[in-house]
């Protein structure tokens, strides 16, 4: 009689499990006090790669900067006629942004992501800023970047961010993993 009760419970267990880990609740539960927020941009797929494993290493929840205008191949190109090169170009350029963060106000520290457009960050990047009160938290930025560091980017931004905490940012190639997003996390106090 008891094995007839207790597999029923076992799996109602195992499956509530999987739901809460899917939704992200209780994601941050290891994580003390901190809850931590990847928010990231990425047109080609490069930053997103590198955010997944950040949000994974530091058991963060990861969230997508989607854009209202959506970046095509041609967007991305290099001319004079090129989205990217038109924005870039326009300081009070801020491009839309679709979706929203769901219960900002838990998060501490935010760890934003973003590919290397015309050696800063895309645009989007401010709008994102403009979006949210980041009053108190800290942040920290990443790029991924074949070349181009983050520090001329992350000096663009730090006046985008009023009343943030900054932590040192850096530069990561697409292939970057758990140790090494670890490495940046211990060495930038984001752990």
């Amino acid at each position: 009689m008891k094995r007839k009760i207790i597999l029923p419970i076992l799996l109602v267990a195992a499956v509530l499990g999987v739901v809460l880990a899917s939704s992200g609740i209780g994601r941050n539960a290891d994580a003390g006090n901190k809850h931590i927020l990847v928010a990231f941009f990425s047109a080609t797929g490069n930053t997103k790669s590198v955010a997944e494993t950040a949000a994974t290493a530091l058991n963060a929840d990861l969230f997508r900067i989607v854009p209202v205008e959506a970046y095509t191949e041609a967007d991305l190109g290099y001319g004079a006629d090129a989205r990217v090169h038109r924005e870039q170009s326009d300081p009070s350029s801020r491009p839309g942004i679709k979706n929203t963060v769901e219960n900002w106000d838990q998060y501490d520290t935010i760890l934003i992501g973003y590919p290397i457009w015309s050696g800063v960050a895309p645009k989007i990047i401010n709008t994102f800023a403009d979006s949210y009160d980041f009053t108190g938290k800290t942040v920290a930025f990443f790029c991924t970047s074949g070349s181009s560091g983050v520090e001329d980017s992350e000096n663009a931004l730090k006046g985008e961010f009023a009343g943030a905490n900054f932590l040192p940012g850096t530069r990561f190639e697409t292939g970057a993993t758990v140790m090494d997003i670890r490495a940046w996390a211990d060495s930038a106090g984001i752990r």
